[in-house]
């Protein structure tokens, strides 16, 4: 797997490990911090965190200029790994929000949030233009593919680990004072701080017998618990920024340590932009418009693969959480199951594309992202199939019926990991391949922009994810998963129409 990688890999991917591993501790919490340490209601924090997450993409696309106008990779990576941790930092400071501070403490986060956002735009995309670079020598020209997939196996250990993190933290400083953790408390109290006259008696009930359950006392003071409760509950919370802020300092630790041996995208630009004639020019000019013509060709597609990939966060969800029995299994594991699926899947994908080669048959990165397309395709027919023969209604629909019948309607939780299962196949055969591609296509003055447009198509199809829900609520489930078939399928068809094109351009 590592054997015949260029030396500088690893050190790069152990950069981008610490920093996704600092990452999705805090995307694992961001929605529910949100809600319980300032009240506010699930749309709101998800309108947050929708905004913070289209950041953290379309802000590679300046980051990417930066580096490329100042041809100061290394340097922009370690700004943005700064600012990221300055980030971290605001958000790990324990201030109890109040009616009195709300206006600043707020704002104070959501500028938190921009930080990291921001940071990351400088970092990200900048990296793995770095990480192209390590393929431009001859002697690793062959292992490129490989390169990236291994790249992308050290993001996935972030993310697999990180999800555990913040619960443990958050449950053990509960413990600390002899409380437990329930996720329908918090927005209790802040109902009850807020408006206890008003407070329905049902919601009254409620909190009482939470109360009780996590350790309070509910014919106590009423008020002084949950002010308590919200100060410990959220102070766990800021604990596990902490460890995103340490998970930082190690990334830029291990970044600094080794960029003397990275190479430099800007030198090797600057260089190959000395002594040329109009002619060469013009030919350079052609051939820059042929390869980001091609690049755009197929950002175009994978935009619907982000668009469909990433209903993980949208209507299979919802789908999840009304069809799918998941009380024996903690929120938290599903979180891990697509990094453990990359971890686990990516040598068997490796072996399998240096099986073929050894026969002689070399697939090409734009033949794998087809062909990931179209197994992206076979996670939604699977659902189709399984949807219709299940005779499964639409959500608002399902939702109506009495509980004992929904009950009985079900599915176990084999739906959830079969369905993940293909997805992140087909997630092996574009992520990382996708970004093996850009760094093949893109000039040598713009790596890092062509890296950041490779994750604004990312954001683009996020933009697109509302649909699924507006589907998934109003059409039989069936319907619904056969039109993001039919987008995976055509998307396929297209990718296929564009493969010899595409191949010629690489070559180039």
């Amino acid at each position: 797997m590592f054997k015949d990688q260029p030396k500088g890999l690893i050190p790069a991917a152990l950069s981008n490990m610490g920093e996704r591993f600092g990452y999705y501790i805090m995307n694992a919490v961001l929605v529910l911090f949100l809600c319980s340490k300032f009240g506010l209601s699930e749309e709101t924090s998800a309108l947050v965190y929708s905004f913070f997450y289209a950041g953290i993409y379309l802000l590679s696309l300046v980051g990417g200029a930066i580096a490329d106008r100042t041809q100061n990779y290394k340097g922009t990576i370690i700004n943005g790994l700064i600012i990221m941790t300055l980030g971290y930092v605001i958000l790990s400071i324990p201030i109890l929000s109040t009616s009195d501070n709300i206006s600043w403490l707020l704002p104070m986060t959501c500028f938190a949030l921009f930080l990291i956002a921001f940071g990351n735009g400088l970092f990200k995309g900048n990296l793995q233009a770095i990480v192209g670079q390590l393929y431009d020598n001859p002697k690793y020209a062959s292992k490129r593919d490989s390169g990236f997939q291994i790249f992308y196996v050290f993001i996935n250990v972030g993310g697999l680990v990180a999800p555990f993190v913040a619960p443990m933290l958050r449950s053990w400083w509960l413990g600390v004072h002899s409380l437990a953790y329930n996720a329908k408390l918090p927005a209790l109290c802040h109902e009850y701080l807020s408006v206890t006259d008003s407070m329905s008696n049902e919601n009254l009930n409620n909190l009482y017998a939470l109360i009780t359950e996590t350790g309070g006392n509910a014919a106590g003071d009423i008020q002084a618990f949950c002010a308590q409760y919200l100060d410990v509950f959220n102070t766990g919370i800021h604990y596990s920024f902490i460890a995103s802020v340490c998970a930082m300092l190690l990334s830029l630790l291990i970044f600094v340590s080794v960029k003397k041996n990275l190479p430099t995208p800007g030198k090797k630009a600057k260089a190959e932009g000395v002594r040329i004639s109009d002619e060469e020019r013009r030919a350079m000019a052609k051939e820059i418009k042929q390869r980001m013509t091609a690049l755009f060709a197929v950002l175009g597609v994978v935009i619907f693969f982000w668009f469909s990939f990433h209903q993980n966060g949208t209507s299979l969800s919802l789908f999840a959480r009304d069809f799918v029995d998941t009380s024996s299994i903690a929120p938290e594991i599903w979180q891990a199951a697509n990094p453990f699926f990359v971890i686990i899947l990516t040598p068997l994908v490796m072996l399998m594309f240096s099986a073929l080669s050894r026969a002689g048959i070399e697939i090409s990165t734009p033949r794998k992202i087809a062909i990931g397309m179209g197994l992206a395709g076979m996670a939604f027919l699977f659902l189709a199939l399984y949807s219709y023969f299940e005779a499964y209604p639409s959500g608002i629909e399902f939702r109506e019926l009495p509980n004992a019948i929904a009950a009985t309607m079900k599915a176990g939780p084999w739906v959830l990991l079969l369905l993940y299962f293909f997805l992140t196949v087909a997630e092996l055969f574009i992520s990382p391949l996708g970004l093996s591609f850009v760094s093949k296509v893109a000039p040598a003055h713009m790596q890092g922009l062509c890296q950041g447009l490779w994750l604004g198509a990312t954001a683009l199809g996020n933009l697109l994810l509302w649909i699924g829900p507006l589907m998934y609520n109003n059409w039989p489930l069936w319907i619904c998963w056969s039109v993001f078939l039919a987008v995976c399928i055509i998307s396929m068809g297209v990718m296929f129409g564009m493969v010899n094109w595409l191949e010629r351009v690489t070559k180039a």
